[in-house]
């Protein structure tokens, strides 16, 4: 009865006197651990007589239950008072000024669509937005893509779960911003000149290729546009946005469902040296595909192909803004890595104008 009764005055003092959790974890192993205090009392059980072992039996019970106890109270003081330590030491005044390292920056991505916007606003183009989620008219089948071409597999399209019942549309995440041509088309009668910047979606992934990425898109449709308006546009924003007056083009037959005749255009370049130099050397760079708007397209808009005409053109927001800044791999742009951030960034407060320059 001493024994017990001593043992639990001891421990109790020793762990009020407890002043952080690891002595409060010791005191605990060593009174209730396999060979703790408490444990050892329990191996006299087997000496005792039945009616002296059930009375020393019940003392041991209520000296463990009383132990554990007063260790679980002293624990929630205990962690209570370290957070509340912890919260005092890491406090911050949210009223102090932001620190100049803390400066923000500019995406490049966001630098290269304000660039190319007031390059194309100079030449009298506003932007025009639309959703990312369209149905397969507006990105496919108004844009003269034939059922069976490989552009709308599932391997290169996102597709949606099936339209609600009742709508005959087939869900998708646009795979351009061509389909805001369209809608435009639709409700706007001519003469329109637009830009359209924005996100789209194909199945994809590597260096030069993400499953999101950001295309520009143009339209011109009037009466009297024609494939030389559409070189001399293309070109004077290529020699504003890379900065080099001189700067060597080309223009490739090429394939495209909504535009007929089409193009490629290409820069010119200087690879040699394992380096990358635009306006220099003899070496060409494919930046952007064109031509002009596709009689079918114009019907299926409700534009008469007769009496107007347009043309149209899309690049990689990304892509340029690579080939400009000397970015070399596409999918940095999406890590949210804070330091290729402040290397690559722009500050804010300079925002890109044709006055002042780019």
């Amino acid at each position: 009865m001493t024994s017990v009764v001593t043992l639990k005055t001891e421990l109790a003092s020793r762990i009020d006197a407890a002043n952080d959790l690891d002595a409060l974890e010791k005191i605990r192993v060593e009174a209730l651990g396999k060979k703790g205090a408490i444990t050892a009392l329990m191996q006299n059980l087997g000496a005792m007589q039945p009616e002296e072992r059930k009375t020393f039996g019940a003392e041991i019970n209520a000296l463990k239950d009383s132990v554990t106890r007063l260790l679980e109270a002293r624990f929630t003081s205990l962690k209570d008072a370290a957070v509340t330590a912890r919260l005092a030491a890491e406090r911050q005044d949210m009223t102090l000024p932001v620190a100049k390292s803390g400066t923000g920056k500019i995406h490049p991505i966001s630098q290269t669509v304000d660039e190319m916007i007031a390059i194309f606003a100079d030449m009298g183009f506003t932007v025009a937005e639309g959703p990312d989620i369209e149905d397969d008219f507006h990105n496919f089948t108004a844009l003269n893509f034939p059922l069976g071409h490989p552009a709308r597999a599932m391997h290169d399209t996102f597709y949606l779960p099936d339209a609600p019942e009742g709508e005959d549309k087939k869900r998708l995440l646009r795979t351009h911003t061509s389909p805001v041509q369209v809608r435009t088309m639709l409700t706007q009668k001519p003469p329109i000149r637009i830009i359209i910047p924005g996100r789209t979606y194909r199945s994809d992934y590597d260096m030069t290729h993400t499953p999101m990425f950001h295309q520009l898109e143009g339209l011109v449709i009037d009466k009297t546009t024609h494939m030389g308006h559409l070189k001399g546009c293309l070109i004077d924003f290529c020699k504003t946005f890379f900065g080099v007056d001189q700067l060597p083009t080309r223009f490739r037959p090429s394939f495209f469902p909504f535009t007929e005749p089409s193009a490629e255009m290409d820069i010119g370049c200087d690879r040699s040296n394992g380096a990358l130099k635009i306006g220099e050397g003899k070496d060409w760079l494919e930046i952007l595909g064109c031509g002009m708007v596709h009689p079918n397209v114009l019907r299926n808009c409700g534009i008469d192909p007769e009496e107007y005409q347009g043309f149209a053109f899309g690049m990689g927001i990304e892509r340029v803004a690579m080939l400009k800044y000397g970015i070399p791999d596409l999918r940095t742009f999406f890590e949210g890595d804070t330091r290729w951030l402040d290397h690559y960034g722009f500050d804010p407060l300079a925002r890109p104008n044709i006055a002042t320059g780019l």
